[in-house]
């Protein structure tokens, strides 16, 4: 009956039907329980626990989290361990409470750095510096950053490196230091083009716009946004009427200094 029921709730979560997907794992849960398969169950927990996450019921999903976490811990899977405990550390983010996430990452990271697991660790540092810059702890973020840097291009994972020199960058314009920015900006832009993701492109470039118009480059500002709503026309970003508005400003700037 659990297979059955997993099946259906994979099935339920491909369509995007999460309220269908959470009953068909709950009841999946409820077999496992009668079961008494503690592996089964701690999978079945999982993905209810990242349902309810998707769902927005983030207390239903750290109660499931904090239950797959004691089973793994009586198995002693560390590697199993330390991805449950970036998942509750990621459920306070998203709650909006990272001081309560910090000891769960460090735990996790404890655990990963002796399995060599570098794109674990990579998103697991990149999480660590996102909850440094949001305290504007400018050094701890670039230091968590760059160690994720070096995870990512240990493996060669393109998005990850896009998605960090991006955040990298921002922490340094954020922080006033634009010369870095520009650099890591720039890599991310690389890397966005190179994954063919034009949304992440559009929002790095914005970032460069924000850039040149502190150094006062109104050519180079201009330059971006050109590029960022030829973008936002092409794929309908909602980003279109703001960049268009602030790239008439700019132009008109120019015209009439």
């Amino acid at each position: 009956m659990a297979e059955n029921d997993k099946h259906r709730a994979r099935i339920f979560l491909h369509r995007g039907q999460l309220a269908q997907a959470r009953a068909a794992y709950e009841q999946a849960v409820a077999d496992d329980r009668l079961a008494d398969s503690p592996q089964e169950l701690s999978a079945s927990l999982g993905n209810l626990g990242n349902v309810c996450a998707l769902s927005g019921d983030l207390e239903q999903a750290e109660t499931c989290y904090r239950e797959v976490l004691a089973i793994q811990r009586t198995e002693h899977n560390q590697h199993a361990i330390a991805h449950t405990l970036v998942n509750l550390g990621n459920l306070h983010i998203g709650a909006g409470r990272p001081e309560k996430a910090r000891p769960y990452y460090l735990e996790a990271l404890d655990l990963l750095k002796p399995l060599d697991d570098h794109r674990a660790l990579g998103i697991l540092y990149h999480n660590l510096g996102m909850e440094e810059a949001r305290q504007s702890h400018w050094d701890q973020a670039v230091a968590h950053f760059t160690e994720a840097l070096e995870c990512h291009r240990r493996i060669g994972n393109e998005e990850g490196l896009a998605l960090t020199y991006s955040q990298l960058g921002k922490t340094f314009l954020d922080s006033e230091a634009l010369r870095q920015a520009e650099k890591c900006l720039n890599n991310a832009s690389e890397h966005f083009i190179k994954l063919g993701n034009p949304a992440g492109e559009a929002a790095v470039l914005r970032l460069l716009t924000t850039l040149y118009i502190r150094e006062q480059n109104p050519a180079s500002a201009i330059r971006c946004l050109e590029r960022t709503v030829s973008l936002d026309q092409h794929y309908r970003f909602p980003e279109l009427a703001g960049d268009t508005g602030l790239l008439a400003e700019l132009r008109q700037h120019i015209s009439h200094p």
